[in-house]
């Protein structure tokens, strides 16, 4: 008998080996890369916040693996459970977590210049971190059953995560928000919306950078975006006018937005990343001490332990948003490398996980959940390796935050249901 030919005896799937019925192991049936990954991740992450804080009265690289511990066992719970069961509950979530923000507002805690966190027995818990996932659940709700197929299905989800981008976004926390952001459009265009409409939703951004850093570039770029408008929207002339009409109405309101719509250290984080030697001993410290420390890592670096940047605290927040430049640092070029093909490999198991999935619910949350991780990896690493501005986005499972990680665990959980569930459909 082949040996891909599978049985079923007392209830139990047997794999069939030579004619003789064998029980797979356990170890067979664990999904290495959704699970190993992260895992690896947050065992070296451990190694480098004790590292980042040798020199340092406190160390959080114990509460980091505790916080893991606890993430786990949350994402194993939820791996047993259909997502289709979490239905009812989405927009009691979602009402909970969008109080949770408002709350920030009133009783939340301050630090570093933002109001973020909510005290609770102690512990300070960041609401933005569960409002993402709680986004996302309902987003793929709403998404399922009503796909987009014309402008008008936008309007639900974009009502839908504009409530909590707003009141992330005035914290202030740019950083967050800008998730929000690219989980609303990744879900859009995996939902149906055509490749068009993602420039044109990207377009009012554009618009504005260009008009404050190349004006002269609005000349070809405005009749580019009514020329797109005008292709891919019902009623042709008056799309394209309409299109036309907001990229000049953002080119004209951009010196007000800048002026008023961002804080002080938003506006220099935007200006600093392009020549922090302007104010290397202010707000471009973090990127040039970061720079210098990812390159000093050489090809294999230090070695763990050893960073002698990291042990002086020339990096300040190392053990949080600059975790990078620690790994950098003491494990080099190869080891930063290992890292982003380890998230590389995730990235590409839930995307088979999403095409898999038994319901476009379930794809959708797997695609939300890529969304959210990655799009923190990819402007983490820009923002530590100087190809970005400084936001406060931590690299997943890296960084030290005990919102973020048990958020992060829960995402993965809510995975790794959706992969059971689709092995299962294959394996009948």
């Amino acid at each position: 008998m082949a040996l891909s030919d599978w049985s079923s005896t007392r209830g139990r799937r047997l794999f069939v080996r030579g004619g003789v019925p064998q029980r797979r192991s356990w170890l067979t049936k664990v999904d290495k890369v959704l699970w190993g990954v992260p895992l690896a991740i947050t065992a070296v992450a451990g190694i480098l916040i004790a590292s980042t804080q040798r020199q340092a009265h406190y160390a959080d690289w114990y509460d980091h693996w505790i916080t893991a511990a606890l993430g786990l066992g949350l994402a194993l719970l939820l791996a047993r459970i259909p997502l289709d069961q979490l239905r009812p509950w989405l927009l009691p979530l979602y009402g909970l977590t969008v109080i949770s923000l408002m709350a920030v507002r009133v009783v939340g805690t301050s630090a570093l210049g933002a109001q973020r966190w909510i005290n609770i027995a102690g512990f300070h818990v960041q609401p933005s971190e569960f409002a993402k996932l709680a986004a996302i659940l309902l987003l793929a709700g709403i998404l399922a059953r009503f796909p987009v197929e014309r402008p008008v299905n936008l309007l639900r989800p974009t009502a839908l995560i504009g409530l909590p981008w707003v009141l992330v976004f005035i914290q202030p926390d740019l950083g967050t928000s800008l998730v929000f952001g690219a989980i609303w459009l990744v879900m859009l265009y995996w939902a149906g919306m055509p490749g068009a409409w993602v420039t044109l939703l990207l377009s009012p951004l554009l618009t504005a950078i260009l008009a404050g850093a190349l004006p002269w570039a609005l000349v070809a770029w405005l009749p580019l975006v009514a020329w797109l408008g005008w292709r891919s929207l019902p009623w042709k002339r008056f799309a394209s006018a309409g299109v036309l009409a907001l990229q000049a109405l953002f080119a004209l309101i951009t010196p007000y937005l800048w002026m008023h719509g961002l804080k002080d250290y938003q506006r220099q984080r935007l200006v600093l990343f392009l020549d922090p030697s302007q104010d290397p001993l202010g707000g471009g410290y973090h990127l040039i001490q970061s720079q210098i420390g990812i390159g000093s890592g050489g090809l294999l670096g230090t070695g763990l332990m050893q960073g002698h940047l990291t042990m002086l605290h020339f990096i300040p927040e190392q053990h949080t948003d600059f975790i990078f430049s620690a790994l950098g640092e003491e494990t080099g070029f190869l080891g930063s490398v290992l890292l982003i093909v380890g998230y590389v490999l995730l990235l590409h198991r839930l995307l088979q996980i999403a095409g898999r999935a038994r319901s476009d619910f379930e794809s959708l949350v797997v695609i939300g959940i890529a969304a959210m991780l990655m799009f923190q990896v990819i402007v983490n690493i820009c923002m530590t390796t100087g190809l970005g501005p400084v936001t406060g986005i931590p690299l997943p499972w890296m960084s030290y935050g005990r919102s973020a990680m048990l958020v992060n665990c829960a995402a993965l959980g809510l995975c790794a249901s959706v992969a059971r569930r689709g092995r299962l459909r294959q394996a009948r």
